[in-house]
């Protein structure tokens, strides 16, 4: 695999900076860390419609579909670049995890209709996966879809949805049939947040945010048309877009600009005339997370080449998902260690000049909410099973 730019490359990385400093502007960072629920969507809205009026919302989509036509290498190059400029990703849901689900598996009607408005950022999505009692044994799953004419009447519950406060739509697994192995008689719907019926409830999560969720279904009624696929085989969809999802979980753009802000917060920790940095035990710690992280990037790219060569992510997503992940809870506590006590100052209690480290208390947060990390998008026990079933062939 060639790993040098060619000029037409460097070209390119100088236009995703350009674009970068010009159109993720103060103004539009200021809104983003608001935190107003609304003031925050409305922002997020915005960048992503930016994104799209640039032609950059889905570089992982198929060009017929509104897709970038980037190779891997241009991937690469434009997640670099913005991860290093602290630019925030799009919100997944719709343009990395339902959408490549649609043009690959849904019908012309569904994609005429649900596509444009997924790239324009018209509409926010939202994963109904997994369940109360049916966290990583994603086929156990209980919520029940019942055939009633040309409707599914549907009931049960979702859990730890991201960001369902503010969706207008939720992709759901639900159980049409109950013969055959559990991962059988799984149905893959797309349902309205605002039809009779369903109920959102909040979960302020331990990093005092809210961003999860419960959704309820009480008896709720979706047309068989917004059924992707066929009935009873949802399981085959699911695996798919969990392949997209466990791929770009894997972080290493943003992981890599984690490194570096601890290597900057490093330098400037002070202890007996030396830096912390200059301290070979640390620098042991930021070497061997350093070269996991390479490693792991030159996995992550052949991936993306597979994927832009015409090919879909494999079991090779569950080593991205391991991996990454690992190495995100390795940055994240490495960045709580280099804060110290500092980082145990609950939020708003001190200024970040009467702290003395404005990072600190991010540090503690983002530690919190990444013990998750492992757990989320399939925890990392199942996905060595996948892999020692796939890969190994054990």
């Amino acid at each position: 695999m060639d790993t040098s730019f060619t000029p037409e490359d460097l070209a390119f990385r100088d236009e995703v900076r350009e674009f970068l400093s010009r159109s993720y502007d103060e103004e539009l960072q200021a809104r983003l860390a608001s935190g107003e629920p609304q003031v925050y969507k409305q922002a997020v809205i915005d960048w992503q419609k930016r994104l799209h009026e640039k032609g950059w919302i889905a570089p992982n989509w198929p060009v017929e579909y509104g897709g970038t036509g980037w190779d891997a290498t241009r991937q690469f190059i434009y997640d670099s670049e913005r991860a290093a400029a602290g630019v925030r990703d799009v919100v997944p849901f719709g343009l990395k995890m339902v959408g490549p689900v649609l043009y690959t598996f849904g019908t012309q009607e569904q994609k005429d209709r649900f596509l444009p408005a997924i790239l324009a950022s018209d509409e926010w999505w939202c994963q109904g996966y997994s369940e109360p009692g049916s966290g990583s044994d994603l086929a156990s799953l209980k919520t029940r879809a019942v055939l009633d004419g040309d409707e599914y009447v549907v009931t049960g519950a979702k859990i730890w949805t991201t960001y369902a406060q503010y969706a207008d739509w939720i992709f759901c697994l639900v159980r049409t049939s109950s013969e055959g192995k559990k991962q059988e008689g799984i149905s893959f719907l797309l349902i309205d947040m605002k039809s009779p019926g369903v109920k959102v409830n909040p979960i302020v999560s331990i990093d005092n945010h809210h961003s999860l969720n419960e959704v309820e279904f009480n008896e709720v009624r979706v047309p068989v048309a917004n059924r992707i696929g066929e009935q009873d085989k949802g399981w085959t969809y699911a695996k798919a877009l969990l392949a997209h999802e466990r791929t770009s979980i894997a972080g290493v753009a943003d992981t890599k600009r984690g490194l570096a802000q601890i290597r900057d917060f490093a330098a400037q920790e002070i202890n007996g005339g030396r830096s912390l940095l200059s301290d070979p035990m640390f620098q042991a710690r930021m070497s061997d997370i350093e070269i996991e992280l390479m490693a792991l990037e030159f996995t992550e790219l052949r991936v993306l080449a597979a994927v832009a060569s015409g090919g879909a992510p494999g079991a090779e997503s569950s080593l991205l998902k391991i991996k990454g992940t690992e190495l995100q809870q390795a940055v994240q506590s490495l960045t709580m260690e280099v804060a110290a006590y500092y980082q145990g100052v609950l939020p708003n209690e001190l200024t970040a000049e009467q702290l003395g480290h404005e990072f600190g208390s991010k540090a503690r947060q983002s530690y919190m909410y990444g013990r998750a990390a492992t757990i989320y998008g399939g925890s990392n026990e199942v996905q060595k099973n996948i892999i020692a079933k796939a890969v190994l062939g054990l």
